[in-house]
């Protein structure tokens, strides 16, 4: 009976090293040569970049993570340059964040808090506009944040003074739920 198990196991071992070789062989088919490895970047690199200079690239900025000047507790955080808004809870949690179209008079950095609301009105632009929160005025220009009613974020006419930051009708609806009167605002930047 030793006999028999014996013979067994070398054609079992046998049939697994064939196995194993043919594996080996397509795996081997499908591999890049190593003069294509080496010409191609390397993908999972976490070395920096060098400028053109040779001195190393500047990290990019983030521009979903919440500006790191824009104070603490529940706010309206709205950065100027990036044209975004972050919403905060009272644990410095963003819970919305999303991109904005300025208009053509913008609040100077600071802290305001939202003095008046409404569900829907014409725009001083003309447009049809819902939820509109209001937090500061600028020479006259009251500026807002408002959600056009046909979805739309076109870039303001530049030859009209108009104070609406114009967002998504979903991002106006999460606006309107978390920027009640009072509400902090927060402008940077």
């Amino acid at each position: 009976m030793a006999r028999s198990s014996s013979g067994f196991v070398a054609g079992l071992t046998a049939a697994a090293v064939a196995v194993i070789g043919f594996l080996a062989y397509q795996a081997s088919a499908t591999a890049p040569s190593p003069a294509d490895l080496a010409a191609r970047p390397s993908q999972t690199s976490t070395a920096p970049s060098a400028a053109p200079s040779g001195q190393p690239a500047k990290p990019q900025k983030d521009t979903l993570a919440l500006p790191v000047s824009s104070g603490t507790g529940e706010r309206v955080v709205y950065a100027l340059k990036d044209r975004r808004v972050w919403l905060v809870d009272a644990k410095n949690q963003v819970t919305h964040t999303f991109s904005v179209m300025p208009s053509t008079v913008s609040p100077p950095p600071g802290s305001y808090a939202v003095t008046s609301r409404s569900g829907a009105v014409r725009g001083s632009d003309g447009t049809q506009i819902e939820h509109v929160v209001r937090f500061a005025t600028v020479q006259d220009v009251t500026i807002g944040f408002s959600a056009a009613v046909d979805g739309t974020t076109p870039t303001p006419d530049p030859t009209k003074r108009t104070g609406g930051i114009r967002m998504k009708r979903a991002d106006g609806d999460a606006m309107w739920r978390f920027a009640s009167i009072g509400s902090k605002v927060v402008v940077v930047s």
